[in-house]
């Protein structure tokens, strides 16, 4: 079951304080600039806390393995930069480059990433994309899901494996085969009203409505849920919950499905 957080009273900005998030981004990722932003700006709307937004940037243009792998070993590099900006949690921000590489790697590179920010002064907490996937369904209670995204076939069958080896099952999933990464930040969002149809969701817990960070999907996602029925999320939205986790901050964003929703009164 998804633990709840219920909204505190709005307080006056005189006691709310200001966060520093840091992420580390492919060079051609145009959607995690805009979504983490604005589901942490729909949260200062009945909360607080503010938050300010900082990237480093691994060069990635096509979403084939060669580029993930070469992407990737700039990983330490641009955790040494947010380091230098104190920022007060830092993530990833790609699923697939992770996923791609075997079974259980996001564990090995928040190792490496948090030994870069503990060398260069930073006492940030160190999460990636992936592992928020994991954790924000497990979050959710979720044993049986069903997901979308954008990669080619061979790629969304090794985010397959990679959840399904975390102890979750994924039933049914669309690969949209765009191999451009800059093509897949220009999808219209609201497309996948019409995409999750085709998505056998019967017997699943949860619906990943964009399993890439890369794929617009926020927009969608209440609209979604309200239309299936079925908790539905997203990569995005999972890395915000747990980035509000690891600052010990309620983990509540209006409009972005189950996981970031208010307790009910």
């Amino acid at each position: 079951m998804i633990s709840r957080q219920p909204i505190p009273p709005r307080q006056t900005s005189m006691n709310s304080r200001t966060y520093r998030i840091g992420q580390i981004v492919p060079s051609s990722n145009t959607t995690m600039e805009t979504e983490i932003p604005a589901m942490l700006r729909t949260r200062e709307q009945v909360l607080p806390e503010r938050f300010t937004f900082h990237a480093s940037r691994m060069r990635m243009h096509r979403v084939v393995r060669e580029e993930l792998e070469a992407m990737n070993r700039e990983g330490l590099r641009c955790a040494a930069e947010l380091a230098d900006a104190r920022v007060d949690v830092m993530s990833t921000a790609c699923l697939v480059a992770i996923m791609a590489m075997g079974p259980g790697y996001h564990r090995q590179v928040e190792q490496d990433l948090l030994r870069v920010a503990r060398e260069n002064h930073c006492d940030a907490p160190v999460m990636t994309s992936a592992g928020a996937l994991v954790a924000g369904l497990r979050s959710m209670g979720a044993s049986r899901i069903a997901l979308m995204a954008p990669y080619m076939k061979p790629l969304t069958e090794a985010v397959v494996k990679y959840i399904e080896h975390e102890g979750i099952e994924v039933l049914d999933a669309l690969s949209f085969e765009i191999p451009d990464n800059l093509e897949v930040g220009r999808r219209n969002p609201m497309e996948l009203l019409e995409d999750v149809k085709r998505l056998n969701t019967a017997n699943v817990d949860v619906v990943v409505l964009s399993a890439c960070v890369q794929m617009p999907s926020l927009p969608a996602i209440q609209a979604a849920q309200d239309a299936l029925g079925l908790p539905v999320t997203s990569t995005a939205v999972c890395t915000v919950r747990q980035m509000l986790e690891h600052l010990d901050l309620a983990p509540v964003a209006p409009n972005a499905g189950a996981l970031l929703a208010p307790a009910s009164k």
